[in-house]
């Protein structure tokens, strides 16, 4: 630079092609003119970003040689943020661009954000059964970081709370066809009837209702499954079976299902009334709880896509079951439905334990879980457990298991869809 500043009356081009590499170099002209003012060479000088920003990565270290084009740092501007969201498959046509969503995020958990969807991905992904929903934040407090964790909420418009009927999202049992709840049809009589209705939006923890309930209808909140199994035993409409009559559950002719020699035929129970739990001894829901590690054991295996582990896990249960003392249940409610349960309970685990094909294992796992759900929902194991559903299992009629922590682990696809799924209920 100093030599051809100092031809440059003689030679402007070259002068000026100096100053260009130079530039190329990111010195800017300030510097450029520094340098030429000062007279002196200087090895050393300091290289600047062309864009304000944070720098995100550096990526190299001082001595490093580097080349032509190679990047030096990644440099972010965060005054602006994206915030990406998973969004259920009901939810898509509630979401266009330009709503308004307000954020809550652990770190400032008493601070609400407020963004505008900028983006809905237009492919689903088939995994998770959700869609990509981006939006933009000012940031210019930075508060915000690069990979926090963020909650959403979109406020319908055009929606009033005293239009619409709302209910818990655990009142909706979904069949992947139709929604149901129970109704009661007598204010005075604990008992319910099935009712198909139409849902809306899904907001937080409730669904709007768009018909099939009234304002007023009571309806159970709680111990849905148990209602709903109760149903199924006594031919009643239910989840699976929309038009009454008898349920085949798969098992009919299995171990298990007929009448031992000698038995009594089970007297009729009025299941439908049952929507609380009964109470019975410690030493019984400790005997239970056995039968359930065996079937936890079950569903380990599926969720491992492991058909022998399966096999033998089930065979456990049925050991299990042989040592449940009936002679604990000293109320008659409580032993009538143990007796058709552990009926079912043990058709089910023969039916798996008897299956080397692990879909057919799955298919006769889906009715076990049943089994299980209402016994829990009945008589309970004294410890917290978790009612899951798969709205894509049974040939996306949707189908339901337990667990012992919220996190979502498939037994009906394994490893192929493992984490599909959410924690629809919460027994104690």
């Amino acid at each position: 630079l100093l030599t051809a500043a100092s031809l440059k009356e003689s030679q402007p081009a070259l002068y000026k092609a100096v100053r260009n590499k130079l530039k190329l170099w990111k010195l800017s002209e300030k510097q450029i003119n520094s340098i030429e003012e000062s007279g002196q060479v200087q090895e050393n000088f300091p290289v600047y970003a062309t864009v304000s920003g944070t720098v995100t990565e550096k990526m190299v270290e001082e001595g490093d040689y580097v080349k032509q084009g190679q990047p030096l740092y990644k440099i972010a501007n965060l005054n602006s943020v994206w915030a990406v969201f998973d969004a259920y498959e009901n939810q898509i046509a509630s979401l266009k661009t330009g709503q308004e969503i307000k954020l809550t995020t652990n770190a400032y958990p008493n601070k609400e954000f407020m963004a505008k969807v900028s983006f809905v991905d237009p492919l689903l992904n088939s995994a998770t059964r959700t869609v990509m929903v981006r939006a933009v934040l000012n940031n210019s407090e930075d508060l915000l970081k690069p990979g926090m964790f963020v909650e959403g909420r979109i406020d319908m418009q055009g929606e009033r709370s005293d239009e619409v009927i709302n209910v818990p999202s655990t009142a909706v049992m979904w069949t992947g066809e139709r929604s149901v709840v129970y109704v009661k049809t007598n204010p005075n009589e604990p008992i319910f009837e099935m009712r198909e209705v139409t849902l809306g939006n899904t907001n937080g923890e409730s669904f709007t209702i768009l018909s099939g309930l009234e304002s007023g209808d009571e309806i159970v909140t709680n111990g849905t499954f148990t209602v709903d199994a109760a149903a199924q035993l006594q031919g009643k409409k239910s989840m699976m079976n929309a038009e009454g009559g008898k349920t085949m559950t798969g098992h009919e002719g299995h171990l298990g299902m007929q009448p031992e020699s000698g038995e009594t035929p089970n007297p009729t129970v009025d299941h439908t009334k049952m929507n609380q739990r009964l109470k019975v001894s410690n030493k019984f829901q400790g005997q239970l709880k056995k039968v359930f590690e065996g079937y936890i054991l079950i569903k380990d295996a599926l969720v491992a896509d492991n058909a022998g582990k399966a096999q033998s896990s089930a065979k456990e249960i049925g050991e299990s079951l042989a040592k449940v003392d009936m002679k604990l249940l000293e109320d008659e409610k409580a032993h009538n439905h143990w007796m058709t349960l552990q009926k079912e309970i043990k058709a089910s685990a023969n039916a798996v334990a008897n299956a080397s094909e692990i879909a057919e294992q799955r298919e006769h796992f889906k009715h076990l879980s049943a089994h299980m759900i209402s016994s829990i929902q009945l008589f309970g194991i004294d410890q917290t457990v978790y009612t899951n559903y798969c709205p894509m299992a049974d040939s996306n009629k949707g189908a339901y298991w337990l667990s012992l922590e919220k996190e979502i682990r498939n037994p009906y696809y394994g490893e192929a869809m493992l984490t599909c799924g959410e924690v629809k209920a919460t027994l104690q």
